[in-house]
């Protein structure tokens, strides 16, 4: 098959691989990818550069949320059909989908949404899951709660805003100038532009915090919490005890993907699509090269064939 690799250089970059087609083991499933979605920093992480046993890892398969059409089953693997169209993801330690085909569990998917083509589904899972589950799992945010999520127009904040306002929180968000119609538009009720403006001195305090940013900008909101405040970040890096306990990193979620894919299909959630690459160009993707103007929303890394 096809396949994108990350090299084993002194710089991450992907190079072009044929590699062999994978076979689904007990309880897993075969993927014939559609569309992979791009997370340019996940080439420096952990599990793209060691093993689960901490040895060194090479060559790995990056994109671990996917869209595309199921096409083979392992021994024991239930709940889906081969020719089925699935969303979601796969282990941050196997390879991932840039590439024509890759394995997942069933547990890590979904049916795709209807509505939405196989790209703008690949560009979903991660994103919307990190927002639903530092929300509602993490904060346990209830309506007519104060929210301030940072990075409102991300990847996360763009879920997060439409998520929240759905449970029925009241929102603010930070975002740059040019896109703090469009994320009020999504339901945010007070957005800040966090170049112009500190939002200690724009927005009230809150009962929850949702974190994309970090650094001095974490730092400064815990001040901005009520006395039974919760903050949750997902942004690597963090140095203090408390900021290190309020990260958390997204796990797949197969119920949780079902209830996304509801809204997506009735309309009451947005999803939003950077730009479409072919796999050929998928290292320009990873490395912020692709030319044009782009939109809000992840890049998608298309795989047809």
């Amino acid at each position: 098959m096809h396949a994108m690799q990350v090299n084993s250089g002194r710089e991450a970059v992907l190079l072009g691989a044929e590699l062999p087609r994978p076979e689904p083991g007990e309880g897993e499933l075969l993927v014939r990818v559609r569309a992979a979605g791009v997370t340019p920093t996940e080439l420096l992480w952990y599990p793209t550069t060691h093993a689960k046993d901490g040895t060194p890892r090479k060559g790995a398969v990056p994109g671990h949320e996917f869209s595309g059409v199921v096409v083979g089953l392992g021994k024991h693997t239930i709940g889906f059909d081969v020719g089925q169209d699935v969303y979601g993801m796969n282990d941050w330690f196997a390879d991932g989908a840039t590439a024509e085909f890759c394995v997942t569990q069933p547990q890590s998917i979904a049916p795709k949404p209807v509505t939405l083509t196989h790209e703008a589904a690949a560009t979903v899972p991660i994103g919307a899951l990190t927002a639903w589950q530092g929300l509602f799992e993490r904060a346990k945010i209830q309506p007519g709660e104060r929210l301030l999520v940072h990075g409102g127009a991300g990847a996360v904040g763009l879920f997060a805003v439409q998520l929240a306002r759905l449970h029925g929180a009241h929102v603010a968000a930070t975002a740059s100038s040019g896109n703090l119609k469009l994320v009020a538009e999504l339901g945010a009720d007070e957005v800040i532009d966090y170049k112009t403006s500190r939002f200690e001195q724009e927005t009230q305090k809150v009962d929850v915090v949702f974190d994309t940013v970090g650094g001095e900008t974490l730092e400064r909101s815990w001040q901005m919490l009520n006395p039974s405040g919760r903050l949750v970040t997902v942004a690597a890096g963090t140095a203090s005890h408390r900021a290190k306990d309020a990260f958390f990193i997204v796990e797949p979620n197969q119920a949780q993907l079902v209830e996304v894919a509801k809204l997506l299909d009735a309309g009451s959630l947005k999803a939003f699509v950077g730009a479409i690459v072919p796999l050929e160009e998928a290292a320009a993707a990873y490395g912020g090269a692709v030319p044009g103007k782009r939109g809000l929303g992840k890049l998608a890394v298309s795989i047809r064939g």
